[in-house]
């Protein structure tokens, strides 16, 4: 970490092989970012990571995690009206509960500049959907950037900057999973460390900064006028970048998507001219026109939903082309990652002439495995695991649960069973208030996060109070983000840069007005049943804390605290002489680190088990021991 944070802030040239999110920090340093805020999501933690690496004292900007994606939208805004270039990152969903305020910022004289960085997630690999935020830019009219690889996200970033402070206006940077997670040699520029200088450059003539009646018209239009100037800035700055085959064919694409084609056409016979966009909002007319008259043909290859597809079709109907422009081919074209295997097929049902069906493969010597699937899992000795094994004997057969984000969504799973309905960070409380409406038949139990609760959790149990929802309320705290990477909360006891007073969940929760409030450490669990029950038959709305460390985050304080060779978990193991093989370890408690053995016998893979305990009280005739 030492040297990673030395290393972004060398004042000299130099090259070096860096993750996307490792290179866009470097960029924010030598730009001169002075404020940067995020909530955590990925693919966008290790943005944090790498800044936590840089020395605090010697940091040249400030960063937080603010408590939802909203705030540090809002918090960034601030900053950058006063004059300072400002950053806000965070996750594809993210931007959802930011939106309020985003939508907002392109009317607004941003004097500062602002970057917007989303971490977009074509695939799903850590999301509840795959919305494609193109469609945010064009709803707000702001300008789009995106990258293909760690190289762009540096430079990108730079030209992002730059054109925010240029225009006085929100850009957004949009990256995608695997652009944040690539690794490649990025050659980075000299850094020349300015004196940081407090600022308040506020000034109500920079605006108006309130977008009511009279002002919204002349703010729109002045919005729709700076993209023309951003389209022709960008064309200027030769962002765009064009492979010239020689052929009449042609692909317009953008971001990873670029790279994969790449790949996908490194055997074919021929090969298409390609034009990769840097800006795709708004979209480079003259760029894209110029390509669109000097080919018979183009397909236009973009991951998600058809944005550039229609733009581009829309451009060329306005100023009759007869080129053949063709994008999705079918339903399948519109889900999932682009990958090389992909994209040679979409090309193929186009152009087989060009692209055969199929790659010649090597066959490889050896016995083919299956890979069987791998369902996500809670860590050994996770609270949550002890929480729902414990919740479960309290619940009869006719109850519904609503599940939120965290690590315990997990719970929905087998043999669980336990979160029947899930939508976004906070909602489980005022949905389950809606499920108990005209309800006399069936108990209706919300599930919540700590994190969650500071993040979105508030307004849904202050409804729950304020209208009397009968409904109870699981809160499970494990003291920290847990899903993200272990990223502080309020009631953790620091911030990213320093130890803070906690806020208590207890303490909220009867400032807004919550009678009965149940609490205790999910590893009893007995009384965590007991509580359950107890909660379940009040008519009131009803809390009950679940509280347990992260186990996976407290294993890792202690190895490093004795150090890591002097670390050695107190770990079960099955004693055969009393083990009846009834398998509650495996198909109630469904702890990683019990293996079922050909033979019938359980026991316990080293490797996984941390020595907790939680297990010992789940086996009903006391075979699991120390």
């Amino acid at each position: 970490m030492k040297k990673m944070g030395e290393m972004l802030l060398r004042t000299s040239a130099f090259e070096e092989i860096v993750m996307g999110n490792t290179a866009l920090v470097r960029a924010m340093v030598e730009t001169g970012t002075r404020v940067i805020t995020s909530y955590p999501g990925s693919p966008t933690p290790e943005i944090a990571t790498a800044i936590q690496s840089i020395d605090h004292d010697t940091r040249p900007f400030y960063f937080e995690f603010s408590t939802n994606e909203k705030v540090a939208t809002e918090v960034a805004f601030g900053a950058a009206i006063n004059g300072h270039l400002s950053t806000v990152f965070f996750k594809s969903v993210g931007l959802n509960v930011a939106a309020d305020t985003f939508v907002q910022l392109s009317l607004l004289n941003i004097v500062g500049g602002m970057v917007i960085v989303l971490g977009d997630d074509p695939g799903a690999n850590s999301s509840q959907n795959e919305q494609d935020n193109r469609h945010y830019a064009y709803l707000s009219y702001t300008p789009l950037f995106e990258p293909a690889n760690p190289a762009e996200v540096y430079n990108y970033y730079k030209e992002a900057a730059a054109l925010s402070k240029k225009m006085a206006k929100v850009v957004i940077l949009r990256l995608t999973t695997h652009v944040c997670h690539a690794k490649e040699k990025v050659s980075f520029d000299a850094y020349q460390p300015q004196q940081p200088e407090n600022r308040a450059d506020f000034d109500i003539n920079n605006g108006p900064y309130i977008p009511l009646v009279s002002a919204v018209y002349p703010m729109k239009l002045k919005a729709l006028q700076q993209l023309v100037e951003i389209e022709n800035w960008v064309d200027e700055r030769n962002l765009h970048s064009h492979i010239d085959n020689k052929s009449s064919r042609g692909v317009i694409t953008s971001g990873l998507v670029h790279l994969s084609l790449l790949e996908a056409l490194h055997d074919s016979p021929k090969k298409p001219d390609i034009l990769k966009l840097a800006l795709v909002y708004p979209i480079p007319k003259k760029t894209i026109l110029e390509f669109l008259q000097s080919h018979d043909e183009v397909k236009i290859l973009e991951e998600l939903d058809d944005t550039l597809e229609r733009s581009i079709k829309a451009l060329a109907y306005d100023h009759n082309l007869t080129t053949r422009i063709t994008g999705k081919n079918n339903l399948d074209d519109w889900i999932g990652e682009y990958s090389p295997d992909k994209i040679r097929c979409m090309l193929h049902v186009n152009w087989p002439d060009m692209v055969p069906a199929k790659t010649p493969v090597t066959k490889q010597k050896g016995i083919q495995v299956a890979i069987p699937d791998r369902p996500a899992q809670m860590c050994p000795g996770c609270g949550h695991r002890s929480a729902f094994h414990a919740i479960g004997k309290a619940l009869g057969k006719n109850e519904i649960t609503v599940a939120d984000i965290g690590c315990h969504t997990l719970g929905f799973q087998e043999p669980y069973n336990i979160g029947q309905i899930m939508l976004c960070m906070g909602a489980s409380t005022s949905i389950a208030a809606g499920l108990s409406l005209f309800n006399t038949e069936r108990k209706v139990i919300a599930f919540l996060g700590d994190s969650t609760f500071f993040h979105a959790g508030l307004p849904g149990i202050i409804n729950g109070v304020f209208n009397k929802h009968n409904i109870t309320l699981i809160i499970m705290e494990n003291g920290t983000t847990a899903m993200t990477g272990h990223q502080d909360h309020p009631a953790s006891g620091k911030n990213f840069n320093e130890t803070a007073e906690k806020i208590p969940i207890r303490s909220l929760l009867e400032g807004m007005g919550v009678e009965t409030i149940l609490e205790t450490d999910t590893y009893k669990q007995a009384e965590l049943q007991d509580l359950i029950k107890q909660a379940m038959d009040d008519t009131n709305f009803s809390v009950v804390i679940a509280r347990h460390p992260c186990m996976l985050l407290f294993a890792k304080k202690q190895r490093k605290a004795k150090g890591y060779k002097g670390y050695a978990a107190n770990q079960v193991h099955i004693d055969q002489k009393v083990c009846e093989r009834i398998y509650s370890c495996i198909e109630t408690f469904a702890c990683p680190s019990f293996i079922r053995n050909e033979n019938g016998t359980i026991s316990v893979n080293k490797e996984l088990c941390i020595g907790d305990g939680s297990c010992m009280q789940t086996c009903p005739t006391k075979a699991i021991v120390r």
